[in-house]
């Protein structure tokens, strides 16, 4: 059976990484309207989301496969509406504005890249287990490789003086967000359906035989 979650080891690395990005919030929201950047703002979303279905995943610890799947699906959903507003809000911000402050991006993409790898640290030997265990894992491997993307935007938009690698790296972003809804939805389908067909069993082997 995959790891559920349920070990007080896994508990509190998964407050730890909540604490986490709650911090990071707030450090990169701001520099996300002060840089006026698409790719900030994307990790600005990424820390607040995380922070919250991080928060859900505690609490559906052992619970049942149902209600933990569930909890899958919704983060999955979550992933990809946060990835199409990523992408909305960096075409909005290409077509529109002005170049973001590359500077301001490198060091803001640093700190969260930084906030990550402490993060996936914590959680890189839970990092194999069912869909809700697993999409806390892949949600922060995201997050890593967001952060040092969003560093290199900083230093692409510093060098070309163009808002145009910051839509670009939007839109890679936005590409790996939904291939990771996609990863946990079809994980999270899969052990449902296990635990159906397994309820449906045990169900068939207990009855009675028939009379002959």
């Amino acid at each position: 059976m995959a790891f559920d979650g349920a070990s007080p080891a896994y508990r509190r690395a998964l407050r730890a990484v909540i604490a986490i990005n709650v911090l990071g919030f707030g450090v990169v929201a701001v520099g996300s309207w002060l840089a006026n950047s698409a790719a900030l703002a994307a990790n600005t979303l990424d820390f607040a989301a995380d922070a919250a279905t991080y928060a859900l995943s505690l609490w559906v610890i052992g619970k049942s496969v149902d209600v933990r799947s569930g909890a899958a699906f919704f983060k999955s959903a979550s992933l990809a509406l946060m990835a199409l507003g990523i992408l909305g809000l960096a075409l909005w911000r290409a077509l529109s504005g002005a170049a973001p402050e590359g500077t301001a991006i490198s060091g803001l993409g640093l700190f969260g890249a930084a906030a990550n790898l402490m993060a996936a640290l914590l959680l890189v030997r839970f990092r194999e287990g069912d869909a809700n265990v697993r999409s806390v894992w892949l949600c922060t491997r995201n997050d890593l490789i967001q952060c040092l993307a969003v560093a290199a935007t900083g230093v692409a938009v510093t060098v070309t003086g163009s808002r145009w690698p910051d839509l670009a790296v939007g839109v890679l972003l936005a590409a790996v967000f939904l291939r990771s809804a996609w990863q946990i939805a079809v994980q999270a389908r899969d052990e449902r359906r296990a635990a159906l067909a397994e309820a449906d069993f045990v169900t068939h082997s207990r009855r009675p035989a028939a009379p002959v």
